[in-house]
């Protein structure tokens, strides 16, 4: 590990008093709310600052450094709501704001669903989850660490041009409170590196990237191994072949296969079900994964990319199965969401919290990234997906790929041009089996998803 990728203390950490500075403005403000009539009332407030690097073919390209403010503010009347927003933490903005919050609020109709969360539901326990990591790093050294990368991916044969190098390190701080007395503060910091490389030979150009993100810098891979890794990609890809139209199994890896879990939340969030435009609509205690596959909600992760021990509304996270023996267990739910449809909130205010895909196969225990291919056979391995074609009141998934075809169990060559379709309810029964490959650079945690079959139309 390259010294300039260790991060270091700062002279000064000011973020405990800038998160002391956003409570007691958002405690003031809830008060003045409260004076002014509002019922209840709630504030986030929030600091994010970093720095983004971007170097190409050696020389720089942009250097930003960014401090942002951001301070919202809802307060209900009775069970009219109203909220405003400024990225002006003075005191002026703050009132304008306050003033406009209300005056929206008095001429809202009625929602029997609005209001803060249950009271008996916020959070009263605050563990360190070691999300705080500043790196201490200068604009000089940002910009030879994306050349260094940079330089390793360019020193492979067959790469002949470069899209760039990025490094970006970000600290964010936010304060949430509301009129119950609840106040919960949170910093972290979330760093990135990436590169992205072409490729070419006598059959024509490719292009691909990797890129690493994490809480703290010490954790990210070596600069040389990410250079290797998006070379190794690019290069990967060269000759790629457009298949005929057929049937197969389907392999995603893993950093895709994170988009087929995103699109089962997005499908058992409260918005979709309340508004009735969800394929798994009344699917809590129905199957809707094979019975060795669990997905469970872990918020307390040390570290974790989605880790925080209260949502958006302040009601406290807690360990949940989202998917127990392939029957799905709950809905994801905020509280407005949870009123709507007669439950009760789920934690999920703002998102879910690092769901992890536990999960084999029906008959062995997982397997590494190569044991996931010989389980494929013969089938295609997508290693990119494009387009918007995911429907989640049908569930009908038809998406642009390419990737690699797989015979015996071994990368034969890569293919591109082509559409892979299905229903995502016939997809999620036919997982055969989930890798122990997982990526850790997303709060959606799993491995590679083998599925039994998927039509793919190319030629």
């Amino acid at each position: 590990m390259s010294a300039t990728l260790v991060p270091s203390d700062r002279p000064s950490d000011r973020s405990q008093q800038d998160l002391d500075r956003l409570a007691e403005l958002a405690q003031d403000v809830i008060r003045r709310a409260r004076a002014a009539g509002a019922s209840q009332a709630e504030v986030a407030a929030s600091i994010d600052t970093g720095l983004n690097v971007n170097v190409r073919l050696g020389e720089v390209e942009t250097v930003e450094h960014n401090r942002d403010r951001g301070f919202g503010l809802t307060v209900y009347f009775g069970q009219r709501k109203g909220s405003a927003s400024t990225a002006d933490l003075n005191p002026d903005s703050v009132q304008a704001t306050l003033d406009q919050a209300c005056a929206i609020a008095r001429y809202t109709e009625e929602d029997p669903a609005a209001g803060l969360a249950d009271p008996a539901r916020m959070a009263d326990a605050f563990p360190d989850l070691d999300l705080w990591h500043p790196w201490a790093l200068d604009t000089p050294a940002a910009i030879e660490l994306g050349q260094r990368i940079e330089a390793a991916g360019r020193a492979h044969a067959g790469i002949t041009n470069s899209e760039g190098a990025s490094v970006q390190v970000g600290e964010s701080l936010s304060v949430y409170a509301n009129s119950h007395g609840f106040i919960g503060r949170e910093r972290g910091t979330r760093h990135s590196l990436s590169l992205s490389l072409i490729a070419g030979d006598d059959d024509g150009m490719q292009r691909d990237y990797w890129y690493d993100s994490v809480r703290s810098a010490g954790d990210f891979m070596d600069a040389q191994a990410l250079g290797d890794k998006a070379a190794g990609r690019t290069l990967a890809r060269l000759g790629a072949r457009r298949l005929s139209t057929r049937q197969s199994p389907v392999l995603f890896a893993p950093e895709i296969a994170r988009g087929l879990i995103g699109h089962l939340v997005g499908a058992v969030s409260g918005g979709a079900l309340y508004r009735r435009a969800s394929f798994l609509l009344d699917h809590v205690g129905k199957p809707v994964m094979p019975s060795w596959l669990r997905i469970v909600e872990r918020p307390l992760l040390s570290r974790g990319q989605g880790s925080g021990a209260f949502d958006a509304e302040g009601v406290a996270t807690r360990d949940s199965s989202l998917v127990e023996d392939g029957v799905l267990a709950r809905y994801v739910l905020g509280s407005y969401s949870a009123r709507k449809l007669g439950l009760e909130s789920t934690g999920n205010a703002g998102g879910i919290h690092n769901l992890i895909v536990e999960a084999g196969a029906a008959d062995q225990g997982r397997e590494d990234f190569d044991g996931m291919l010989r389980r494929l056979g013969t089938g295609l391995l997508v290693t990119e997906v494009m387009g918007q074609g995911v429907n989640t009141i049908t569930g009908d998934y038809s998406r642009g790929a390419a990737g690699f075809w797989v015979e015996n169990g071994r990368i034969a060559y890569p293919v591109e041009e082509i559409t892979i379709a299905a229903n995502l309810r016939e997809m999620y029964l036919g997982i055969q089996a989930v890798g122990a490959d997982v990526d850790p650079r997303s709060h959606l945690l799993t491995g590679s998803i083998l599925l039994d079959k998927m039509t793919i139309a190319g030629e």
